[in-house]
């Protein structure tokens, strides 16, 4: 298991100092600020300070791994150093042409569905009273409507 590898004692000392140096700058304004305020950045440094002591252990992280499951079904072979060679690739392509096969049969029910419903309307047109040009008549739509709000 790999760890997190910690700063060098000269990083450490150089963080360090940029710290102070921060802290003192950031400090030096304060005294201008108004007491609730200057409260306010005490509290939140100190709760900052209790924070960074929690993180000072050093932090063991595990190293990604890379597992080989063993073969994938792939289409398309490397040859005859691949074991199982043309039989493999046949093996593999079988969902491939399932799924075209299920996808070309779909595709003929959704035909055979919508020309089906168009002979429906079609007949239902053909065998009304009303010729198929009164349905395309706005005075015809505006009849309907009046008779429908009547009954």
């Amino acid at each position: 298991m790999n760890t997190v590898q910690t700063p060098s004692p000269q990083a450490q000392a150089a963080a360090d100092v940029f710290a102070r140096r921060v802290t003192a700058r950031l400090s030096g304004g304060t005294d201008a600020l108004p007491y609730d305020i200057a409260e306010r950045l005490r509290a939140s440094r100190m709760q900052a300070l209790s924070q960074r002591k929690k993180v000072a252990a050093p932090v063991r992280v595990a190293a990604p791994v890379v597992v080989n499951a063993g073969g994938t079904a792939t289409l398309g072979g490397g040859g005859s150093s691949e074991r199982g060679g043309w039989w493999s690739a046949l093996v593999s392509a079988v969902p491939l042409m399932a799924l075209v096969v299920g996808l070309v049969m779909i595709n003929i029910a959704q035909d055979e569905n919508s020309t089906n419903d168009v002979a429906e309307v079609d007949a239902a047109l053909l065998t009304d009273d009303l010729p198929p040009a009164a349905y395309a008549d706005p005075g015809f739509v505006q009849f309907l409507k009046t008779s429908a709000q009547t009954n």
